[in-house]
């Protein structure tokens, strides 16, 4: 049953929701108009709109259902989505160089973008079975493998930025169940001092974007030409914006990927530092909303969803935004609700679910 002490909010979380998947919409209708003028099946807002109605149909069921059904079986599905990040490597669908898609009764899939969701869904169940001791190193090495495994996987395919943003989620659901804050950044010193020996293994794809973050004009033809022409669409874009499809970088497609990874400069340029800030202000009042689900359960395991799912909103957001505007080296993390892609935007609606299935139901 809903909870009547927090009806005030009740409505906080789905209306910033909608909001951004209308925007969402609106943008990649932007995104791919100059294309649907020579090609009609190119339309991204109209395949998108499918998958968001698959996303709110996930929503209801997922809502409708109790969260601890979702834990029972996150055991299942993870070893289910090891397997499938195994196939990726061995049986795949290679785009611009990446293996991260698997095809299914003709419908193309990234199993690293609902590992998201299981190691979230793995990690509170295990931890919160295990309760905290300071010489219980065994569960922490647990979780550490728990996320590690896929982790290794997904940089294989390769995709780093999907990969590496496990890392932090791990750490603040480790956090909420108990573990001490001097051993997190203990471990993450560690990390630091030891993180230039993974320049060895880095591919050459993403040493060019580490060098290019550093300094964009080093290849402003090449690696530094997406965050180059990111920059100029945004700057562009003034207070208000050029309007709704007069976007000259957007318009002209001077930058790449602006459907998916740069979504957000296409919004920057067309409406202006205005309809920017009204994003982030609806992004904040969600993962506001999702961190005070925390502090206002008293369960173990809904801490540690609602912290996970919070995270790695929060993660997308900040990492994504950062990146188009070349505060952070492009990882191909895509914007939550706006960018186009069905598995990432299915995925991240039913976290949505699951956090209101936990702020609005007992039990």
């Amino acid at each position: 049953m809903l909870d009547k002490n927090r009806d005030k909010s009740f409505f906080l979380i789905p209306v910033c929701l909608i909001l951004l998947l209308v925007i969402g919409l609106f943008a990649l209708y932007s995104a791919s108009y100059s294309k649907s003028l020579l090609d009609k099946t190119i339309n991204y807002a109209f395949i998108q709109l499918r998958w968001i109605v698959i996303g709110l149909v996930s929503i209801g069921i997922v809502f409708l259902i109790n969260y601890k059904r979702l834990l029972e079986i996150s055991y299942i599905v993870y070893v289910i989505n090891i397997i499938l990040l195994v196939l990726v490597i061995l049986i795949h669908r290679q785009e611009a160089g990446a293996h991260r898609w698997l095809s299914f009764l003709g419908i193309n899939f990234q199993p690293s973008e609902f590992m998201k969701l299981v190691i979230i869904l793995t990690l509170a169940r295990y931890l919160s079975s295990h309760k905290y001791e300071e010489s219980n190193l065994k569960t922490i090495l647990i979780s550490f493998g728990i996320v590690f495994l896929p982790l290794f996987l997904i940089i294989k395919q390769p995709d780093l930025g999907t990969a590496l943003i496990f890392i932090p989620v791990l750490f603040v659901m480790i956090y909420i169940w108990g573990c001490r804050l001097r051993y997190i950044i203990t471990t993450l010193l560690m990390g630091v001092i030891l993180s230039p020996l993974l320049w060895c293994f880095l591919k050459d794809y993403q040493k060019e974007r580490l060098l290019v973050f550093i300094n964009p004009n080093i290849d402003p033809l090449g690696a530094g030409y997406t965050i180059i022409q990111s920059k100029i669409a945004i700057g562009s874009g003034g207070i208000l914006g050029k309007g709704f499809l007069q976007g000259t970088q957007n318009q002209l497609n001077f930058l790449p990927e602006h459907h998916t990874d740069f979504i957000f400069s296409c919004i920057g340029e067309e409406w202006g530092l205005i309809g920017a800030l009204i994003i982030i202000v609806l992004y904040f009042i969600v993962i506001w909303e999702g961190f005070n689900i925390v502090q206002e359960s008293s369960l173990m395991e809904r801490k540690l969803l609602a912290a996970g799912i919070s995270t790695l909103i929060m993660l997308h957001v900040i990492i994504n935004i950062c990146m188009s505007i070349g505060l952070m080296p492009v990882v191909g993390l895509p914007l939550p609700f706006i960018s186009y892609g069905g598995s990432h935007i299915v995925v991240f609606m039913i976290m949505i679910g699951i956090l209101l299935n936990i702020k609005y139901k007992k039990g």
